[in-house]
Order: structure tokens, then C-alpha cells, then sequence
């Protein structure tokens, strides 16, 4: 959807502003490049009507998601399990067969709605390299944004869904009205669509800022979500909350006119919600408060590092790293090199502050120019990395991060 599609989402109330930042996933492959790069100013607000923290400005999904989109989902282990996992839950949970028809929005490289060839399964992706991808899966793929003209044509050709499944995406959609009106009309009468997000909650508990870069338009609460999707005629009747990705929640919706039954689920994380004052703009001024304290002891903890002539590097070139660097000021003087397993970021250089991306090997790692001190940028997976990189913590080496606070692991 294009963000000049402006919503109404009543007046919004600015609390945090983390600073002139570029595209989290903007890599740069020269340096002739630096000078034509593009930034905008990442400020946070909450919209008050409807309980939603957004961006103050948005950008135009066009910038972000194109043929030389960075992320690729299946290249994280945790990843795969987590969405077989969820696809062996779906086909028992609501009696799937190959009848079925099942639809992903911004199905990334195909690791969900592969899952789902033995039903009638369509995806929906914008980013060009990723939809050829899914299409050799043998799935049919609409290769464009996410509206409610694509909702309609999609119930033309391929009727309406009985699973509708996003990950990671709707927080994407600046015009998150239209986005589950274009679902509600996508869906049949007794369909289910499940999606999964960052949620606001992990945000402020964990003191995870990095969440905010321009590809999140919004972190949702469920406060929020509720009032969002009834206006689109949907109902919430299941909440799960996730581990990935830094704390995430599933919602499990429908038409309102349903017979999916409203779980306990709903109300308690309601209730728990209202508990830590996600209705309050105070909630919001003591969030930036810590943000800004992060980033003092952040710059604090690399320079006393540097001091010692201890190597600093970063684990993970990540879109939340993007914000963290930028946001903290935090360069090449600062952090040697970047260590990151996807080939197209390797070679490259970090959006905005331009750290050199280096192909990640495990020897090269451990002996960089001797045991470095790394920062984790992809935090969010710090088991599976804890994990694999036993052998370098069992030596000097040692990750830093600031999640939930300025700390060394």
C-alpha cells in the first residue's frame, strides 16, 4: 500500500524521536553511493483515539520493499521451526486438506505458505526476488502490495480464503484500516486470519527501541488491534504471545459475524495491557527517558572497550542494529566490521553510519584480528547464536547488547 494513503487515525501525540535515520535494510555497495542516500526523521507517537503507537512519518513501501529486498527469512533456524511448527498446528487445529485455500501476505521466500502445497495456496509479495521464488514452489503469487483492489481480485480468481496468514507484515502497511477491510473482504464467513507482530508490550518492557525503523510503521498492542479490526468488521477471538523476534503476538481473528468463539486469551492480555498503562502517554515519556539513558551507557560501554584495545564488532547486520547505530551516533571509528550470513549484504556497507559488512565464518570470527568484543544485533535470536558460538564464548569472547539494558553477556 502506498503511505500517502494517509488514515485518520485521530490526533497523534509525539514521544520519542530517534533521529535522522535511513532505510534499516538500505545497504550500500560503494561508497559513491553515501552522498545519494536516503533519510527521514524516525519519530514515534501514539495515536490516542484508537491506542496506536505509529511513526510520525511514514515512508513509501516502494523504498523498502523491491527486488533487492535484504531479509530472507529462512536463512534463521529459528525461523524454520517456528513456522512448521505453527503450519502442523493450522492443518490440525482447522482441518486442513488440500481443498483448503490458504494465503499468505508478504510470504518473504516461501518458509510459511511452502508449507501448504498440498492445499490451494497463494501468496501475495510484493519484493520481486522473493515472489520468483514462491512461483517455483508452484505457487501462485501476486507480485504487488497488499489493497483492497488486490483483494478483490484475488477473490476473482482464487476465492475467498479459508486461512489468511501474515508474519511480520502487517505492521509493515502505513493504511492499517484498509489493510484488514482488504482481509475482511479476503475471507470466508468462518476463515481465520492469524498474523503475528512485534508487540508494544516487549517494546517498553525490554526497552527494545530498535523495533522502530521504517519498516514498522506501527508496533501493535492488542488494545489497539481490537479497535482497528472491528472497524474492518473483524473480531480477535485468540491471542498467543511469542518469543521471536524480540516478543511478538499472535492474533487469531475472523468475521465478527462468526461462530469462533472469544477465548480467555483476548481479555487477559487486555487486562494485563491496561495493567502497565499502555493508555497513558506518561507510559510513553518514561519509555523515552530509558531510550535515552540506553544510549548514553551504549557509547559508554564501546569507548571504555575501544580504551582497553579491545576490537569492537557487530554480530548480525540487522534492521534494528541500523537504528541503534544511527540513533547512538555509533560508526566505522567505533565498530570495526559487521559479520552477517546473507550474501547480499556481504561486501556492502551499513545504512547511514556505513560499517563494513564482512562474510560471516566461525574462524574468522573467533580470531578476528584477535577475540573481539561483538555487539548482538539480531538479539532476538540470542539462543540459537549463544548456541552456535559456544566455542567462542568459551574463550574471550563476548557479546554485548542492549536488551533489555546495557549489559555483556
Amino acid at each position: 500500500m502506498d503511505a500517502r494513503k494517509k488514515e485518520n487515525l485521530g490526533y497523534k501525540r509525539a514521544f520519542l524521536d530517534l533521529g535522522k535515520q535511513p532505510l534499516a535494510n538500505g545497504f550500500l555497495k560503494t561508497e559513491e553511493e553515501f552522498g545519494k542516500e536516503f533519510f527521514f526523521n524516525l519519530g514515534i507517537s501514539f495515536a490516542e483515539e484508537v491506542g496506536l503507537v505509529t511513526l510520525s512519518e511514514y515512508v513509501d513501501p516502494p523504498k523498502m520493499f523491491h527486488e533487492n529486498y535484504a531479509y530472507v527469512a529462512s536463512q534463521s533456524q529459528t525461523m524454520k521451526a517456528h513456522f512448521k511448527k505453527l503450519a502442523e498446528q493450522l492443518k490440525s487445529s482447522f482441518s486442513l486438506n488440500s481443498t483448503s485455500r490458504v494465503l499468505e501476505i508478504g510470504s518473504n521466500d516461501g518458509i510459511f505458505i511452502g508449507l501448504f502445497r498440498d492445499s490451494v495456496s497463494t501468496a501475495v509479495e510484493p519484493c520481486g526476488n522473493f515472489a520468483r521464488l514462491t512461483e517455483e514452489l508452484g505457487i501462485k503469487t501476486f507480485s504487488e502490495f497488499w489493497s483492497k483492489e488486490l483483494s478483490e481480485k484475488l477473490v476473482e480468481e482464487r476465492g475467498r480464503q479459508d486461512i489468511i496468514f501474515a508474519a511480520n507484515c502487517m505492521c509493515h502497511i502505513p493504511s492499517i484500516v484498509e489493510a484488514f477491510e482488504a482481509v475482511s473482504a479476503a475471507i470466508s464467513d468462518e476463515g481465520v486470519f492469524i498474523f503475528e507482530d512485534p508487540t508494544l508490550l516487549h517494546v517498553l518492557q525490554r526497552g527494545s527501541y530498535d523495533q522502530f525503523y521504517d519498516e514498522h510503521a506501527h508496533i501493535f498492542s492488542l488494545t489497539a488491534l481490537k479497535q482497528l479490526l472491528t472497524i474492518a468488521g473483524l473480531k480477535v477471538f485468540h491471542v498467543e504471545n511469542l518469543d521471536v523476534h524480540g516478543g511478538s503476538m499472535r492474533l487469531y481473528a475472523s468475521k465478527a459475524s462468526s461462530s469462533h468463539k472469544i477465548n480467555p486469551s483476548v481479555d487477559d492480555q487486555l487486562l494485563l495491557e491496561k495493567f502497565y498503562g499502555l493508555g497513558h502517554f506518561s507510559t510513553y515519556e518514561f519509555f523515552a527517558e530509558k531510550v535515552h539513558a540506553s544510549k548514553r551507557l551504549l557509547v559508554k560501554l564501546i569507548s571504555s572497550v575501544r580504551d582497553r584495545g579491545i576490537p569492537v564488532v557487530a554480530y548480525g547486520a540487522t534492521s534494528k542494529s541500523t537504528t541503534v547505530f544511527n540513533f547512538c551516533e555509533i560508526g566505522s571509528g567505533e565498530v570495526e566490521c559487521i559479520f552477517d550470513t546473507t550474501p547480499g549484504k556481504q561486501g556492502t556497507f551499513s545504512p547511514g553510519v556505513h560499517i563494513p559488512v564482512k562474510e560471516y565464518t566461525q574462524e574468522w570470527f573467533r580470531h578476528f584480528p584477535k577475540t573481539p568484543f561483538a555487539f548482538l544485533g539480531a538479539w532476538n535470536f540470542v539462543n540459537e547464536i549463544k548456541s552456535k558460538e559456544a566455542a567462542f564464548l568459551a574463550s574471550e569472547g563476548a557479546f554485548f547488547t542492549h536488551v533489555p539494558y546495557v549489559s555483556i553477556l
